[in-house]
């Protein structure tokens, strides 16, 4: 049997290498707990998140990429944009603790988030006033890198950016 290094830590239950991808000293077998949870949570959204997701999906917000229910460290964020590092959460019955909000908020912002909340109640009365909020924090946000990802997914998404910061051309790289 090969053993990957992801198997390997799952083994002796060590925290990954820093700097493999995610991690922050966190075991393998939690980050695939927390990667198993978020799943389920993607799987069975409650209904102002569907009705958030349908805006912030497909970068139809300002062209603005957000992923939903990405796992951030030990913390999995309702919403983010990882180009400007912006973390949107839903607060809805879940979030009746202020104090671990805050605490929550703080930790994040030490990993290099910031937190946009929004409450239940506004995205489903005042999902225009949400969205417009939304841009103005993303418009006055730098971007937290200059450059496309180094490995565009294959439908194509940055393959312009790609080809405009390296000079190279892409042509007939991607099916």
């Amino acid at each position: 049997m090969t053993w990957r290094l992801h198997d390997q830590a799952k083994q002796t239950n060590s925290p990954p290498l820093q700097g493999r991808g995610r991690g922050w000293g966190l075991s393998a077998e939690r980050i695939e707990q927390l990667g198993g949870y978020a799943t389920d949570m993607r799987r069975e959204p409650t209904a102002p998140e569907k009705r958030l997701w349908r805006v912030l999906s497909r970068s139809q917000l300002g062209g603005y990429k957000f992923r939903r229910q990405s796992v951030i460290g030990a913390f999995i964020a309702d919403f983010m944009c990882p180009q400007k590092g912006l973390v949107v959460e839903v607060d809805g019955h879940t979030h009746a603790d202020p104090a671990r909000d805050a605490w929550r908020d703080a930790k994040l912002n030490e990993m290099g988030f910031r937190v946009f909340r929004v409450s239940n109640s506004e995205i489903m009365h005042n999902l225009n006033g949400v969205c417009e909020g939304l841009l103005a924090l993303l418009a006055e946000m730098p971007d937290r890198y200059e450059r496309p990802h180094p490995n565009p997914s294959p439908e194509g998404e940055g393959l312009e950016k790609a080809r405009e910061y390296s000079g190279i051309s892409l042509e007939g790289s991607v099916g």
